[in-house]
């Protein structure tokens, strides 16, 4: 059987992705009963970070002692990847030792190149063009709250980054779709908007983005190693900030997720969190639960 890898969400089918959200949904019922499951005994995650990360780094490290197997912590200090190897030998060395991969780096080439010459599977931890496994958490939050994704309106407001990538991804696989606000030259990549036209529409500001909308979410206006730009822009993305006004705008049942680390007083009002329409600890949670079902999943379809 071939290695299966998790690198965007269109690396699994519809049907596929369903069934990771629902067995996350059934693992999170297990743990909170206090239902021990061990089948990652004797197994061992590779976590490789050249992106530091609270959620990523806790979520698969946690999850893989739930499951009782382990998991190595390998920052850009304690591997070669980045420092002269090629990514390609580090894949085939690293992936010779450990039963499953995850990477959160920057450029998207690196963890497609890992992926290709790795033994076992690798996840997309996250890259500067794509989140899958916030995706899955987010999806999987939705579920329990508001029931089926499909037919339904999400809205993406502000960069349009990583998580707006995945989003779009999203719509396209299961079924909703996304309305999207950008400031100018901030917009998702022109040809991604005109293949999944079917299901994402750029808009023109944060209220035509939230209008009908089941779902709000945003994320910080400077991500990482955008630090240069963060004046300009905080000046570009002032008009586009979520807070309890803008979410009034939105379907009554509205709720809205955010990614996490939030910055206060940036793209999201001091009060935002506290909103009862927020479900970010939730969302957070469910990193645990939906890697730990996407992880079986793989493992299983690898062997």
């Amino acid at each position: 059987m071939a290695v299966r890898h998790f690198l965007t969400l269109l690396d699994f089918t519809p049907q596929e992705l369903m069934t990771v959200l629902n067995r996350a949904i059934e693992l999170k019922k297990m743990r909170n009963e206090g239902v021990v499951y061990e089948p990652f005994r004797g197994k061992v995650l590779g976590m490789i970070f050249e992106k530091s990360s609270t959620r990523t780094r806790v979520s698969f490290e946690a999850g893989m002692a739930q499951f009782g197997g382990s998991a190595i912590f390998l920052s850009p200090r304690d591997t070669q990847l980045g420092r002269g190897e090629p990514v390609e030998d580090s894949a085939r060395v690293i992936s010779r030792m450990v039963d499953i991969v995850m990477i959160r780096t920057f450029a998207h080439d690196i963890i497609e190149r890992f992926a290709a010459n790795s033994r076992v599977p690798v996840i997309n931890g996250l890259t500067d063009d794509h989140h899958p496994c916030q995706l899955l958490a987010d999806l999987q939050t939705f579920i329990e709250h508001r029931g089926s994704l499909q037919g339904k309106t999400f809205a993406w407001v502000g960069d349009g980054n990583n998580m707006c990538n995945s989003y779009i991804h999203a719509a396209h696989q299961l079924g909703f779709q996304m309305q999207i606000a950008c400031p100018y030259g901030f917009e998702p990549d022109p040809e991604l908007l005109r293949q999944y036209a079917h299901c994402a529409t750029l808009v023109k500001t944060a209220e035509d983005a939230v209008d009908g909308a089941h779902l709000i979410a945003t994320d910080v206006w400077t991500s990482m190693g955008q630090e240069a730009e963060q004046s300009i822009r905080k000046r570009r993305f002032a008009t586009y900030q979520v807070n309890p006004r803008l979410m009034d705008l939105a379907s009554p049942d509205a709720v809205f997720m955010h990614c996490l680390p939030a910055h206060r007083g940036e793209e999201i009002s001091e009060d935002m969190l506290d909103d009862p329409r927020a479900v970010v600890w939730d969302e957070a949670e469910n990193r645990l639960h939906a890697q730990k079902a996407l992880m079986e999943f793989l493992m299983a379809e690898s062997r």
